[in-house]
């Protein structure tokens, strides 16, 4: 496995040089990678650019990322032994990366006399290592509310039910709320989580493993329900931005929302306070919201001992005590440098104040890779319970049965089986192939490299070199990867270990549940892209004047990119906002859809997402099509009396089949590997992993479960039913084409 490591590392390498290659000059260029929210960012790029104005010879490049997607290409670039230098982000991403090795420990590079200068909660530590250093403490949870409506923040439950239920209005009688007196994302788990510990438990143990089969957690399950069903105080969907978008707007008197949200609310100008969750009357104890750190860590991958230095030098600017304060002043965080604490900006600040006395309740927030797990399994429980499909006893009970298969799998360290011999013998087979191609043709490209075509094939070599890099090689790759143990306890030391991953998918019945949704979902994508592009194609070209505009016009939707437009129409299909809805009650007199709510009303959301994004590049293959066929034939059959109907069937349809076919094959290919639409419009296949296509179930696997190994012989296995699925048709295209010669 050295060798494809090596291998794996020059590659990537020749990459990188080709990509940055604009930053030569430099004489050290540090990546940053972050997920601060939007006013976070403006304050890092003043406190970045007055670092490179005090550093001249030091170049910061500051890369946004949203937290999952932060995480996934930390780790896929550290595959390849690159990466950025820094990498900003929450305390619970550094139990996963040290145990993949990707970030360095700080003991040796920080002295402990500078270290106790902070915070012990901003030290993140992982089996007795620092990995982390926060510029802020807290990271947490609580309960914010707009002053204008909740002049005094609810103490207990009973008085938050009560606010709430007297701030919810229907202000002009049309039977919609247009006041919400509390708004969160209340289906998400780290929104929900504080709960349970106010019903006297934690969903993790001292010993770190899940306890999510309690009376505290039923008991929370019901509250969120209720919250929704019973007070109807709560949106009946409400993601963060919604409820953000409602606190903001001031159509939500409280929220449950971070302290990273401050500087955004105080850009907006919102007259806001914050407080602890509401003491549970039954109990008569304090929800805990978990807090933590963001901070940043140094990438493992760093060799060179002055680009080092460098990082280091960024580090210590970003976490100093006049950076700190720069943020405080802005944003209003809350220093983790203990002298910070002693500067009137946080002394005089009644933001902070509170903050302190909600943390004081408050839990530490896990930091080991099985939290991600216990994170998964109770998010599809918990949501099935809000979609009335599992009661809290049930949900409670395979929550806890999930997370526990979950960790073993993901803690599994697979050794080599018997059928090793077989994935030896495929790789001498290929190994074979490729010497014996070669030594057939290696005397033909010496003589034409010697000859007249050395030149051409001078020409071709950086985009060969390219195609390799980013095609051949990641494949080969990856079908290493799928006979391998690579997961996240073997991430710098997998070793082939055979078959063992193909057959477990093979057995695994929720894969063919998945593939089915699949096949459901690239038929009705392709069948609609098809019909409605053909159709919008025939009207524009024979119908319609001014066909230029009409055209512009319809190839907006694929003009835009995708992520865009999912997230637009996710907003849409919003059960009480949502335009979709407020069409089908004002218009059509229909009961509002729970788009996003239930299974299948889900996938019908990514269905009609995916169907505007697809058709109008089989609406523009379409017109190529319909400007090749003859006027002369469409007079002819007006001539001998055929309608629109028998001219479409008889010569439009026939005609442009040598042009839609191949083109329905090429959109069958890219909507069986679409996860943009999948992932954005159903957030991660909500509700409960039920909206899951293979493709963003291998991504899943992959970078939320870190089983890597199977998640590659998954995308094996796909390749292969595309592979089918491509030889068949173009066979059924052939005879086809055959029969009507």
């Amino acid at each position: 496995m050295i060798l494809f490591k090596k291998l794996h590392t020059f590659v990537f390498l020749c990459v990188s040089m080709i990509i940055f290659s604009n930053n030569a000059m430099a004489n050290t260029t540090i990546q940053l990678w972050h997920q601060m929210i939007y006013s976070h960012r403006e304050v890092l790029k003043k406190v970045v650019d007055d670092f490179e104005a005090k550093h001249p010879t030091i170049k910061v490049q500051v890369t946004y990322r949203e937290t999952e997607e932060l995480r996934s290409a930390f780790q896929s670039s550290s595959m390849g032994g690159s990466g950025p230098e820094l990498i900003y982000g929450p305390s619970d991403q550094v139990g996963p990366f040290a145990t993949m090795n990707l970030i360095r420990p700080l003991d040796n590079l920080i002295p402990i006399e500078e270290q106790k200068k902070f915070d012990p909660l901003a030290l993140v530590k992982f089996n007795q290592k620092t990995y982390m250093i926060g510029n802020t403490v807290g990271n947490f949870l609580m309960l914010i509310y707009n002053k204008k409506l909740v002049p005094n923040p609810p103490k207990t439950l009973e008085e938050l039910i009560k606010i709430g239920q007297s701030l919810t209005k229907d202000f002009n009688g049309d039977g919609k709320i247009d006041q919400f007196g509390f708004a969160f994302n209340f289906t998400e788990p780290f929104f929900f989580v504080p709960w349970i510990d106010g019903f006297g438990d934690h969903f993790m143990t001292e010993k770190n493993q899940p306890n999510l089969n309690s009376k505290a957690m039923i008991s929370a399950f019901g509250l969120m329900r209720d919250f929704r069903d019973k007070y109807k105080i709560i949106p009946k969907e409400c993601d963060y931005e919604m409820a953000n978008s409602l606190f903001k707007e001031g159509k939500a008197g409280m929220i449950i929302n971070g302290d990273w949200s401050w500087g955004d609310y105080k850009s907006a100008k919102i007259d806001f306070g914050i407080a602890r969750f509401p003491l549970i009357n039954s109990t008569n104890l304090w929800p805990a919201p978990l807090v933590g750190t963001t901070g940043y860590s140094v990438n493992a991958n760093i060799e060179d001992p002055l680009k080092l230095k460098d990082t280091l030098e960024l580090l210590n600017f970003l976490t100093s005590k006049e950076t700190q304060l720069i943020f405080t002043k802005e944003v209003s965080t809350y220093p983790s440098r203990f002298e910070a604490r002693l500067d009137p900006l946080v002394i005089n600040n009644d933001i902070l104040k509170e903050a302190s006395k909600i943390m004081e309740v408050g839990k530490p927030m896990p930091v080991v890779p099985e939290v991600r797990a216990v994170w998964d399994s109770l998010r599809g429980q918990y949501q099935s319970v809000l979609a009335g499909s599992a009661t809290p006893e049930q949900a409670a009970q395979k929550a806890q049965e999930e997370a526990l298969k979950q960790i073993q799998s993901m803690n599994e360290e697979l050794t080599p089986g018997p059928t090793l011999y077989l994935v030896w013998l495929l790789f001498a087979a290929i190994l074979g192939f490729l010497l014996f191609y070669i030594a057939t043709r290696i005397k033909k490209f010496l003589k034409d490299f010697k000859g007249a075509n050395k030149f051409p094939y001078l020409m071709m070599a950086p985009a060969f070199i390219s195609i390799f890099s980013v095609i051949i090689y990641p494949f080969f790759y990856n079908l290493a990867l799928s006979f391998s143990n690579f997961s996240l306890k073997t991430f710098n030391n997998w070793t082939l270990i055979g078959l063992h991953h193909y057959q477990s998918v093979i057995v695994d019945p929720k894969f063919y549940e998945v593939f089915l949704k699949t096949i459901i979902w690239t038929i009705s994508n392709v069948f609609f892209h098809v019909s409605i592009g053909v159709l919008l194609a025939v009207i524009i070209e024979q119908v319609m004047p001014k066909k230029n505009l009409w055209r512009t016009l319809l190839i907006i939707p694929w003009a835009v990119p995708q992520y865009i437009t999912a997230l637009t129409w996710r907003g849409m299909f919003n059960q009480e906002y949502g335009p979709i809805n407020i069409f089908l009650q004002e218009y059509l007199k229909l009961s509002p859809i729970q788009w996003l709510s239930q299974p299948w009303t889900t996938f019908s959301a990514c269905v009609i997402t995916n169907v505007w994004l697809g058709f109008p590049f089989m609406m523009i293959v379409a017109l190529g099509g319909l400007q090749s066929i003859s006027p002369d034939l469409y007079e002819s059959a007006k001539m001998d009396g055929a309608n629109a109907w028998q001219r479409f069937k008889h010569i439009t349809w026939p005609m442009l089949q040598p042009v839609i076919r191949p083109a329905a094959l090429l959109g069958a290919i890219w909507t069986f590997n679409t996860l943009n639409v999948i992932w954005l419009v159903s957030n991660s296949g909500e509700p409960a992993d039920q909206t899951h296509i293979l493709v963003s179930y291998v991504y899943k696997a992959a970078f939320n479960l870190y089983r890597y190994g199977y998640a590659a012989a998954l995308s094996m296995i796909i390749f292969i039913i595309l592979i089918v699925m491509s030889l068949v048709v173009n066979k059924i295209n052939k005879e086809s084409k055959e029969s009507n010669s």
